[in-house]
């Protein structure tokens, strides 16, 4: 890793260099989480603090996805955050799933419990008790609820964001009168996480459906968006799982229809998480640090002085002028810190992947201009003051939708059809990226890929072709179109 520091013209150190993604993406990505200061170890195992430059990405992420559930009749709630092991275990395939990750409580107040309490791993048991109570008539239904809150899975390797042993997400649980209900929801809600991470994040992803392997522990179908990092392995950013009636039976959640007769509901649950935050930066980030979309920057607009003493009280009075302006349409950060050079500030401000940075100067001032420098590109113009509103506005825009038409070209050149087995695995192996081939929907055949090239199917996209051709593996007729990938 490259430590060699440049200096500022008053000896300050300069942000230090980060690995190369070239040389080492894991390093680099590791470097600039923490010296862009989004996170950092805490002292329990597996465990991270989200520093605020990281949480504010996350409270981005809370406002886009909270607009758009509220939108769709979702209301927020809160379930506690210790389930009844009794709970845990009235659904056989949701506790397998889980055992190896539970964290349990045995002890409090100086006492053994006289039940084990497990430490949330997901909500679906706890949220099913309640259910069974609130829901009584068919008026009751839809019951669209979502929580916001942490859950803990004790991993065995975790990496900040990505797979960590407590983390932030949100997750939906839904009941309602029918099962095409139900499925109606579940793929509503995959479009709406699908909207928001490339709208908002500007990450394109593959939505589809899981197979049995790798769906969720307790769902009947598990339906995901799958992103591409930059180093061409695959991402689960997000999940929405049609559970069927697989909790309401053993939960007794039933309702009296319309009919007189008494049913039980069918349900579905869906969540995000912090692990998003890793994607954006390994889908957007370079060799100098974070890029942020605008929509998911805390700061959109950072204004440097460059104000020498005997100027500084005329260009911050230009400046106090301008930022009145611009926040009328941006959110913006004037850095007017005399302890650092200008040249410090701009690869801070780089590193820290704020969208755009102005430079206001005493000879910007004389010519009636701001110097705006964008952060995708690297592109600096003069713009002059009384235009810059609506530059600022259009160049926010324009980098939005170029960063995402950016991680589609990269998408679509990291995807790979393949014509035989053999060359699967030499794509999977010196290419990576998405291959698109055909499954014949049996396990072994799946388990076979996993055994021999460390991929897995990623998804069965939801725009299948009429024919998906033969499968990879057996060269029988293929069920479904598959991408595979390796995966975090």
């Amino acid at each position: 890793m490259a430590e060699e520091s440049k200096k500022g013209a008053a000896g300050q150190d300069f942000v230090k260099e980060i690995t190369a993604r070239s040389v080492d993406f894991s390093r680099w990505y590791i470097d600039v989480i923490r010296k862009a200061d989004l996170v950092d170890y805490a002292p329990v195992r597996g465990c991270m603090v989200i520093k605020p430059g990281g949480y504010a990405i996350w409270e981005k992420v809370q406002e886009g996805l909270d607009r758009r559930f509220k939108a769709t009749g979702h209301r927020n709630a809160y379930f506690p955050l210790f389930i009844p092991e009794s709970f845990v275990q009235l659904e056989k395939e949701h506790v397998e799933g889980f055992a190896p990750e539970l964290p349990w409580v045995t002890e409090a107040g100086g006492e053994k419990l006289t039940e084990r309490l497990a430490v949330r791993p997901t909500s679906e048991t706890i949220i099913c008790s309640m259910y069974a109570k609130w829901i009584q008539s068919y008026r009751d239904l839809p019951m669209l609820l979502n929580q916001w809150c942490n859950v803990v899975r004790w991993e065995k390797r975790t990496l900040p964001f990505l797979r960590t042993s407590e983390f932030l997400w949100q997750e939906g649980h839904t009941a309602h009168r029918t099962a095409e209900e139900a499925e109606e929801e579940t793929i509503r809600m995959l479009r709406v996480y699908q909207d928001f991470v490339e709208n908002d994040l500007a990450i394109p992803v593959i939505p589809g459906l899981k197979s049995d392997k790798e769906k969720f522990a307790g769902a009947v179908r598990t339906y995901s968006i799958e992103a591409m990092m930059q180093d061409g392995k695959a991402l689960q950013a997000g999940t929405s799982h049609f559970l069927g009636q697989n909790f309401a039976v053993p939960f007794n959640i039933q309702f009296l229809d319309a009919d007189g007769q008494l049913k039980y509901v069918w349900q579905t649950s869906w969540g995000l998480s912090t692990r998003i935050i890793g994607a954006l930066v390994m889908v957007h980030g370079d060799d100098r640090g974070l890029v942020i979309p605008p929509r998911a920057a805390e700061i959109q607009v950072v204004i440097v002085p460059i104000a020498p003493v005997k100027e500084r009280g005329n260009v911050l009075a230009e400046v106090g002028k301008v930022v009145a302006e611009l926040r009328e349409v941006a959110r913006v950060h004037v850095d007017d810190d005399e302890e650092h050079s200008p040249g410090w500030k701009f690869n801070e401000w780089e590193l820290k992947g704020v969208p755009v940075r102005l430079e206001i100067g005493p000879r910007d001032l004389k010519a009636g201009q701001a110097v705006l420098v964008r952060r995708d590109t690297g592109l600096k113009e003069a713009v002059p003051l009384t235009q810059l509103k609506g530059r600022v506005v259009e160049t926010l825009a324009d980098m939005q939708s170029s960063l995402l038409a950016k991680a589609r070209r990269r998408l679509e050149e990291q995807t790979t059809t393949a014509g035989s087995y053999d060359e699967f695995k030499q794509v999977i192996e010196d290419r990576r990226g998405f291959v698109v081939a055909g499954w014949c929907g049996d396990a072994a055949c799946e388990a076979k890929v996993k055994e021999e090239t460390g991929a897995t199917i990623r998804n069965l996209p939801l725009d299948q072709p009429a024919d998906a051709g033969a499968c990879l593996v057996c060269g029988g007729k293929a069920k479904h179109q598959a991408y595979f990938a390796r995966a975090y």
